[in-house]
């Protein structure tokens, strides 16, 4: 029968992610809207934002912390076209993000000495095969996988390259060794459910010395560009964007960072998340039609948690029919305002992916199992 408890917040789209608990427009009305980003008081915000997110992730003091442009992906490839090319590069890829990495690195930066350490959806490649004396770039969570490595303890201290650490869905939800990681990027929209479109990026002293002693064989754009006549760019660092911000976003983000912060900080944010998580495990370990894409427990993201469905019906069809068996699942949910924009990532298994992160309430992901449940034997029987 179809339940009748729903979900108070229908939200469980991977991106942009839910907004906290009890936000609403009020939460924007200081915002500094038709002032210049340069002037005093919105630097003031920029700069505030830099300085309230390196405190709640405890981000050490000799890093230089920036927002940038153009989201997560923008604090990427600004570190890709920047950094490498001073050595080899081993970059691992178990999921889109870092296979489209990987293809930058070979068909943009042509780079020469490259390597690519890959793995299937939801499996891992082998981290004891890298090679820290070469750079190294990788997802600390596959977004579109659900699949994120354990820890950071397969990263050595001494290091003779640098890493590169694509960490949007991790951040601010996961234990994120900065000490361990060169460049660290993310973006506001993952876990904290801030607006698109802004990125921040964090540098350790090795990757400074690295942009000041290394010139790329590549012409950069403007907005990749963080050193000048050899030397970095420090009012980056200080809340001098590279281009215009939305002071709209900058307040919205502010707005949820209050929230962490007055919730518990970083340890609080993870809890949740994890909360989450472990709902939705108990749910699968006594659901016998659906499984984690992921395999392993100890490798399943907390965040953007992706589920296979193994029902005999479901595997007896071909792969178009899969796909649109499981697009009917999340149309169907969608249609009935339960859930929205829970199928898969376009280029990854057929299947479902709900995002657990910290600003998704654990009662709304156990409103919404028994919906699964209900939408599941509803296709299947058609």
């Amino acid at each position: 029968m179809k339940p009748t408890t729903r979900p108070a917040r229908p939200q469980f789209s991977s991106g942009p992610c839910a907004k906290r608990p009890g936000w609403s427009l009020d939460g924007l009305e200081n915002a500094l809207v038709g002032r210049s980003h340069r002037s005093g008081p919105a630097k003031g915000r920029l700069q505030a934002v830099i300085d309230r997110s390196r405190k709640l992730l405890d981000i050490p003091d000799d890093y230089r912390l920036a927002i940038v442009p153009a989201s997560d992906t923008g604090a990427v490839e600004m570190a890709l076209w920047s950094l490498l090319g001073a050595r080899g590069v081993d970059i691992l890829a178990w999921e889109s993000f870092g296979q489209g990495w990987l293809s930058d690195a070979e068909n943009q930066l042509e780079l020469d000495d490259l390597r690519g350490l890959t793995a299937a959806y939801g499996e891992l490649p082998d981290l004891a095969e890298v090679d820290f004396d070469r750079d190294v770039v990788f997802t600390w969570n596959g977004t579109t996988s659900g699949v994120r490595v354990p820890d950071g303890q397969w990263i050595p201290d001494a290091r003779e390259g640098l890493t590169l650490c694509d960490a949007t869905s991790a951040v601010f939800a996961m234990e994120v060794p900065f000490a361990k990681l060169d460049v660290v990027t993310w973006s506001w929209q993952k876990v904290l459910g801030g607006e698109a479109s802004h990125g921040m990026l964090a540098l350790s002293p090795r990757a400074v010395e690295r942009l000041e002693t290394f010139t790329p064989p590549r012409p950069l754009p403007k907005i990749f560009r963080m050193t000048k006549q050899g030397k970095l760019i420090e009012a980056l660092f200080k809340g001098a964007t590279i281009n215009t911000p939305s002071m709209i976003a900058v307040e919205d983000v502010l707005d949820a960072l209050t929230w962490a912060e007055e919730l518990g900080g970083l340890p609080a944010l993870i809890e949740r998340s994890e909360a989450n998580l472990a709902c939705v495990a108990d749910w699968v370990a006594r659901t016998p039609w659906v499984d984690f894409l992921a395999q392993k427990p100890e490798n399943r993201s907390c965040t953007s948690i992706c589920l296979q469905i193994v029902d005999p019906w479901f595997l007896d069809q071909s792969q178009e029919e899969r796909a649109r068996a499981a697009k009917k699942i999340g149309s169907l949910l969608d249609s009935e305002g339960v859930a929205f924009d829970i199928n898969s990532y376009k280029e990854a298994p057929p299947g479902l992916r709900l995002w657990g992160g910290a600003t998704v309430e654990t009662a709304d992901i156990q409103a919404l199992l028994p919906w699964l449940e209900w939408a599941f034997e509803k296709i299947k029987t058609g």
